[in-house]
């Protein structure tokens, strides 16, 4: 069996490391040196993501269960870890609070200096290192000798990749091939990167198609004949809070079918309500009767992943369009254009913002669905020069914002490492109502805090709106956000759909 010391010291190999190869060759002889039973475990702990998934333990707890000085025996070995985990996220009820600190105490005791601060970043959600999912899919993908690009598109279709990993090294090929589309099995969803205009869209894509983008709830819809479920575009289940979308699917002549699209409110003239309304649909205690009625909702597809039973992820943009025309009727259907020239595809984004939505996509024409991936098949084009930042930290506020976190420090984020890259700082745009929300979820995120900064765990997205980037040497990227301003919280949004540190670039050498 496989000592915590071992995996907490090839963690550490790999932090420190700058070079993608050398990462993913410890990881990949760490991988092959594991039990079986321990994969799981092994990749959720170096992604920084466990198996049990959050453990609902804070900064507060931390503190209490971790000794001043470390015993430095570290005699448990990684299976062991993982049974307290289990311990700890099983606990619940009248005094669990007592009970998981006094478990997380436990396991605290024995271990070194080093894996303390190894299990203090895997327990408040902070291990910041290149170990992230990028480089484990390539370590797994040495492993076992397979292609990256048959790694890669098991997890997405899987969306585990410590059941991937296990898969491989146990099975080989024959592991992943069980990962296949399957419905109510959520695929991840295909992402976007920016860019400033159609024309530059043109000219990394050339002839093009062009869709309205709609500033909604994204959402993919399964459904098996009379049975549609409504997955969130964090995946999550969220069908009982629109029982529209399930009327509009099952009234499509269609059988067998998976369908990407947004949910939109609308008001009485048709126009979009802004995010934040549509939102409140997707709220964790809805009288879901009374929100229908005060604030209905719409679903518009603009992609198809299964079509009676058939799959299409393969299948080039064009075809997926075809075929998505032919099954659905235009009001369920994101509005499309296919140009090769900016003065079509400007006046179709002139359209657009018209009509109330904040932009246009443009996708290449033979790309295929790529769950999980953001790059140049997809770009968004938006009106306002805007990023989505992850919030990294926040600092008290004075005045009106006595006694709440303001100053937002912003980071994008950065694939190659797995860290976040800071932009700046602002306490521009934020409503009275905002400043209470963030005061209280970033609390609840707190890692460390000093006199005037709360530092906490990378996990809030916020849309930020800015005039420009300009070079600056405050911050390690060298470059910063001028006149930023928040525009919206993000929470559909995880820090892996992010945008990352090479848009920024983009963006300022542009």
């Amino acid at each position: 069996m496989t000592d915590f010391k071992e995996l907490v010291d090839v963690s550490r190999a790999v932090s420190t490391s700058s070079a993608r190869r050398e990462k993913v060759l410890l990881l990949a002889s760490l991988l092959q040196r594991l039990h079986p039973d321990e994969v799981e475990v092994a990749v959720g702990f170096l992604i920084g993501w466990p198996r049990q998934g959050r453990l609902g333990l804070g900064w507060a707890a931390l503190q209490q269960a971790r000794p001043t000085i470390a015993s430095g025996s570290g005699d448990f070995s990684l299976l062991e870890v993982d049974q307290f985990f289990t311990r700890i996220k099983s606990t619940g009820g009248k005094g669990s609070a007592a009970a998981r600190t006094a478990f997380l105490r436990e396991l605290f005791a024995p271990l070194t200096a080093e894996q303390h601060q190894f299990l203090a970043g895997l327990v408040t959600g902070e291990i910041r290192q290149g170990a992230l999912e990028g480089v484990m899919v390539e370590a797994v993908a040495r492993a076992t000798s397979l292609p990256v690009t048959r790694v890669r598109r098991a997890v997405m279709l899987a969306g585990d990749l410590g059941k991937v990993a296990h898969a491989a090294l146990a099975r080989g090929e024959a592991g992943l091939a069980q990962y296949t589309v399957q419905l109510f099995q959520p695929l991840q969803p295909m992402l976007a990167d920016s860019a400033d205009s159609v024309e530059e869209a043109l000219g990394v894509l050339g002839r093009a198609g062009f869709e309205y983008k709609l500033d909604g709830a994204r959402v993919q819809v399964h459904r098996s004949g009379g049975e549609v479920v409504v997955y969130s575009r964090n995946l999550n289940d969220v069908t009982a809070a629109v029982p529209e979308v399930v009327e509009a699917v099952l009234a499509l002549p269609l059988e067998r079918v998976i369908l990407d699209g947004e949910v939109l409110a609308l008001d009485r003239s048709g126009r979009p309500l802004p995010f934040q309304t549509t939102m409140r649909r997707f709220g964790r205690r809805l009288d879901v009767a009374r929100m229908r009625a005060d604030l209905p909702v719409w679903p518009f597809f603009f992609d198809a992943l299964l079509l009676d039973g058939e799959e299409l992820l393969d299948q080039p943009y064009t075809e997926r369009m075809v075929r998505l025309a032919a099954a659905l009727p235009p009001e369920r259907r994101v509005r499309q254009l296919v140009a090769d020239s900016a003065g079509a595809a400007g006046r179709f984004f002139a359209e657009a913002l018209e009509q109330g939505h904040e932009g246009i996509m443009a996708k290449a024409l033979d790309a295929p669905y790529e769950a999980g991936r953001r790059g140049k098949a997809w770009l968004k084009i938006k009106q306002a020069r805007t990023l989505d930042l992850v919030v990294l930290a926040a600092e008290w506020g004075h005045g009106r914002r006595q006694g709440r976190l303001s100053n937002l420090h912003l980071g994008a984020r950065d694939p190659e490492s797995g860290e976040f890259v800071m932009l700046g700082k602002t306490f521009k745009g934020m409503t009275d109502e905002m400043l209470a929300w963030q005061t209280k979820e970033l609390l609840a995120r707190e890692t460390s805090r000093d006199s005037y900064t709360v530092y906490v765990r990378p996990e809030l997205v916020v849309e930020v709106a800015f005039n420009e980037i300009q070079e600056s040497s405050a911050y390690e990227g060298g470059l910063t956000l001028r006149f930023a301003r928040v525009v919206r919280y993000r929470p559909d949004k995880t820090p892996a759909e992010a945008d990352t540190f090479e848009t920024v670039k983009r963006m300022y050498q542009s």
